[in-house]
């Protein structure tokens, strides 16, 4: 790819990417001002919220990859100007993200009580319980504002959910800091004043973000095109065909590091701890490549719609570009700070420590973090789901977790060991997924061009 077509790909990409970030390192933000104010009331709390986080995120991943396949069929069938194939997309998605958040909602109840099976602190089990269940029920407004939002940011409208996702972490925040710690004379409520706040934050987001996609104008010819007391059937079951593999992959590589916490757990409240500051800091970064990815899951698909494989190949390898280097500043970033970045977290010197070592770590996955979620969203875009899934299968649950469990345990390097493995899988989907969008946009780009070649 020439300069100039590189060029010609990233400034759009940015322009897609910023919103879509900031609406991504919303969801994350939660998780960081949980911790953050959590973190100041204790240790065992900070354990507490780290193991529902790692229970929790799971399911939420794996909910949240359904609602993923709505972008790049709304991207292709916006490429090609298909106005009832958007109808149904918009009715399918909906109703899809709806019910699985319902699901997801009463899951909690019985997942909660299995946490005394993980063999964590029985104080950091007490404490994440309740949370695990308040949490669970946010669930449902999170997948429905999913639903919603997925549709409209395969459509390009990618800045109204970041509008929403500041003001919702706005709400999270002051909700945050009233409950958590009984400021302005409400309830004193310790760490599940985070989960209250978070509910009541998601239910926000989803109501806004439906009333948007419902009420817009320019929305309006695809509304008229779907039957919403109708639930489409088909759409669905074709949602749900791409989105499944998508989820179980997003379900694999979340479920990898969340059994890394478990594992660490194992060895105490202060090493979980360390771990739930450094992850919860390195999250930032990935939420901002992930962002990128799903804006790159959008110019793939909607080149991919319009017949243009050649242009898909180059949007996608012009997010490649883009997250290698912004990536690698991050990287840097995490060396030089991660000596402060945990003091906002917690001011126990044994958590800091381990939490400083784990994040040059960290530091070190940055890259190769980006690189594998920017080439699954291309790989999204060109609805390429099922071979990304059996990659992160056996690169985190076949590599990562035993590598890192033999050097945790068996070579005595504890959370930093296990940190290890999850390098170690990560730089291996990295490289995997690059060569599979390479191989996959050339196989496309070549057929295109064989009937030029033979004048």
């Amino acid at each position: 790819m020439s300069l100039a077509q590189t060029r010609s790909h990233i400034v759009p990409t940015l322009l897609l990417a910023l919103p879509v970030v900031v609406s991504q390192l919303g969801h994350i933000a939660v998780g960081v001002c949980d911790s953050m104010m959590v973190g100041k009331i204790g240790k065992v709390p900070l354990a507490a919220v780290s193991l529902g986080i790692s229970v929790s995120t799971v399911f939420m991943i794996l909910g949240m990859g359904l609602t993923f396949a709505i972008t790049p069929l709304v991207a292709a069938a916006d490429g090609r100007r298909d106005i009832p194939a958007l109808g149904h997309l918009l009715n399918g998605g909906v109703w899809l993200s709806t019910l699985a958040g319902l699901a997801l909602a009463g899951l909690g109840f019985g997942v909660a009580p299995l946490l005394h099976y993980l063999n964590q602190p029985a104080e950091v089990v007490a404490l994440a319980a309740p949370w695990v269940r308040v949490i669970f029920v946010s669930f449902l407004p999170l997948m429905v504002f999913q639903g919603f939002k997925q549709y409209a940011e395969g459509l390009g409208l990618t800045f109204q959910s970041m509008v929403l996702s500041l003001i919702a972490n706005l709400v999270n925040a002051l909700l945050c800091y009233v409950l958590i710690f009984g400021n302005f004379g409400a309830p004193k409520l310790g760490m599940m004043g985070a989960a209250w706040a978070t509910l009541v934050a998601r239910i926000l987001m989803a109501v806004f973000m439906g009333a948007y996609v419902l009420r817009a104008k320019r929305l309006a010819p695809y509304r008229a095109a779907t039957h919403w007391l109708h639930p489409d059937g088909t759409t669905m079951r074709h949602l749900l065909s791409l989105g499944a593999p998508i989820g179980v992959q997003m379900m694999f590589e979340m479920g990898a590091f969340s059994f890394s916490a478990i594992m660490i757990g194992w060895l105490g409240a202060t090493s979980l701890a360390a771990h739930q500051i450094a992850i919860n800091i390195a999250s930032v970064t990935y939420m901002a490549a992930s962002g990128i990815g799903a804006a790159v899951t959008i110019r793939v698909g909607n080149f991919r719609g319009l017949g243009d494989a050649p242009g898909a190949r180059q949007a996608g390898f012009a997010a490649y570009l883009i997250t290698f280097l912004f990536m690698s500043a991050m990287a840097l970033l995490l060396i030089a700070g991660r000596g402060l970045i945990p003091h906002f977290y917690n001011n126990d010197p044994q958590v800091l420590a381990q939490a400083s070592t784990l994040l040059l770590i960290g530091a070190l996955f940055q890259i190769s973090d980006g690189l594998q979620v920017v080439g699954l969203g291309a790989l999204r875009g060109l609805q390429d789901v099922k071979i990304p899934s059996i990659v992160a299968l056996l690169a985190y649950w076949a590599v990562a977790l035993p590598f890192g469990y033999w050097l945790g345990f068996h070579q005595g390097l504890g959370a930093t060991g296990i940190w290890v493995g999850l390098l170690t899988g990560l730089s291996l989907v990295a490289g995997l997924l690059l060569w599979r969008f390479r191989q996959h946009s050339a196989s496309l780009v070549v057929p295109a061009a064989l009937p030029v070649a033979s004048h």
